[in-house]
């Protein structure tokens, strides 16, 4: 009898967990992908939120060379000036009073880090989180997303406890942020969640009371951060200040790294094996990471950002778009149809967005150099596209 080939039934050996566009990506230059079939599609989602610099910058492609050649990757038992270097731009970039970088791989990450030191430096137990927030897949920063235990979480439990609130109540935040508060986690303007603008009042209620309380006010802007606001941060942009930063997605490029900022009141208690990592602070990821923000202020980026997001706000509700939320290239653009239709009809007029949890939400997450001529191109196409 002959031997069964295992793999024969299989078309690939990839594991099947993720939806597809029907993009076959060959390669990216600017804000455009070239795909397989020869189509050029015009990309408003940027890798998720990943591409802030676009694709093949020059720049990114500079450093990327220049720090492989020169070292491609050391522990973090010996010392290296990149990582010092970058840590030093980060925190200068951020302006926050927010002076110390814990360098780590990816969004999750950070947000467990994060929960971890929150949770130490408190001696308690328990977390508040919003409504709709997502925080990443690993076992405490899913367990600090909205939905997730009842989706995909996967583990046995949860490793803390947690209480989630609405994400526009203040009056919220005061019951339920109590003593037995280690910290509360918000992304200051949710991605899955819509692009949903969490809004200052409801932040500053969030930082206040935390104070009142002694807990800890994180704030992930893996995808809302570096830049993406038009601001360095929504921390910025909000002018609220936490005593934790998560960021990732757009500080690479596409390069994988992440970086968790931290106040003196975290960082002063921390000593030597807190906390650990392999790759992070890898001397390529730090090189990656300074010329993203090199990048972003010697091309004036962020007043990029602001001055083509207005003009998006301006000339795209049309069509099946009712209207607008999010800031930045953060945005959310309400359908009266289901988003998922119209993300549909502008892929076949060769415009790729996302959508989100909320299923009249178109999502934007273009890079930052898009300009005012490939709004034009999206807001044609949406004027096609029946409500």
């Amino acid at each position: 009898m002959a031997a069964t080939n295992p793999t024969a039934a299989h078309t690939t050996h990839l594991a099947k967990v993720f939806a597809q566009y029907p993009i076959q990506v060959a390669h990216g230059e600017g804000v455009w992908l070239h795909a397989r079939d020869g189509r050029k599609v015009l990309d408003f989602y940027g890798g998720h939120a990943v591409a802030g610099l676009g694709y093949g910058h020059p720049r990114w492609l500079a450093a990327l060379d220049r720090q492989a050649r020169q070292m491609a990757f050391q522990t973090n038992a010996l010392p290296m000036v990149i990582r010092e270097r970058a840590a030093a731009r980060l925190t200068k970039f951020a302006g926050l009073g927010l002076d110390t970088v814990f360098w780590i791989n990816s969004g999750a990450e950070a947000n467990e880090n994060a929960l971890k030191l929150a949770f130490k430096i408190t001696g308690r137990s328990k977390v508040v989180a919003l409504e709709h927030g997502f925080h990443g897949r690993t076992a405490g920063a899913g367990a600090v997303t909205w939905g997730a235990l009842e989706k995909w979480y996967g583990f046995p439990r949860r490793p803390f406890d947690v209480t989630f609130i609405a994400r526009d109540n203040p009056a919220a935040a005061e019951r339920s942020i109590d003593r037995e508060t280690a910290a509360v986690i918000v992304e200051p303007i949710q991605g899955v969640g819509g692009a949903f603008d969490v809004g200052k009042p409801m932040l500053e209620a969030l930082r206040r009371r935390c104070d009142e309380v002694g807990a800890l006010l994180i704030f992930d802007e893996v995808q809302c951060g570096v830049g993406r606001t038009g601001s360095p941060f929504a921390a910025n942009y909000y002018n609220v200040a936490p005593d934790m930063i998560t960021a990732a997605k757009a500080l690479g490029n596409g390069f994988p790294v992440s970086a968790l900022l931290l106040s003196r009141r975290v960082s002063n208690p921390l000593k030597v094996d807190d906390l650990g990592t392999t790759f992070g602070g890898g001397p390529m990821a730090c090189a990656i990471a300074e010329a993203v923000i090199d990048t972003i202020e010697s091309e004036s980026l962020l007043a990029n950002v602001r001055q083509v997001s207005a003009y998006i706000r301006s000339s795209c509700i049309i069509g099946p778009v009712t209207g607008i939320q999010g800031a930045g290239f953060l945005l959310g653009l309400k359908t009266s149809r289901p988003a998922k239709e119209v993300q549909a009809a502008l892929i076949a007029k060769n415009i790729l967005t996302g959508t989100s949890g909320d299923p009249h939400i178109l999502r934007l997450l273009p890079a930052y150099i898009l300009n005012e001529g490939h709004v034009d191109i999206l807001s044609d196409a949406l004027a096609k596209i029946s409500a």
